[in-house]
């Protein structure tokens, strides 16, 4: 069964667009590896700080085996470089695990 694994990352004003060029930088560095199923960065648009990191995940030991690997140890070894500004680039984040409920399906209209 397919799980979701949101990473909820705090990022100060200044640390956004940053973030954003960290992640479009490894673009496709997960992509092969076993029990991947897909992944999106979410900005947010409504004046909060906590981008979302989410990805989805053949099972549990799919996600497992991405996190124990050293390809996840080199895609993360920047994590706590500092921005261009100096700052952190992040504050905090955190692991949120999810499992599909409901699903829906596009509709077309006529």
């Amino acid at each position: 069964m397919t799980i979701v694994k949101i990473n909820a990352i705090t990022v100060p004003e200044t640390g956004g667009d940053e973030l954003a060029q960290r992640f479009a930088a490894r673009a496709g560095a997960v992509d092969h590896q076993d029990g991947f199923e897909g992944f999106e960065l979410l900005r947010p648009t409504d004046g909060r700080s906590t981008w979302l990191v989410v990805t989805r995940w053949r099972d549990e030991e799919a996600f497992a085996a991405w996190v124990s690997s050293p390809a996840f140890a080199h895609g993360h070894a920047d994590a706590a470089r500092p921005g261009a500004d100096g700052g952190p680039v992040a504050v905090s984040s955190e692991v949120w695990s999810f499992e599909p409920s409901v699903a829906s399906s596009p509709t077309s209209s006529s």
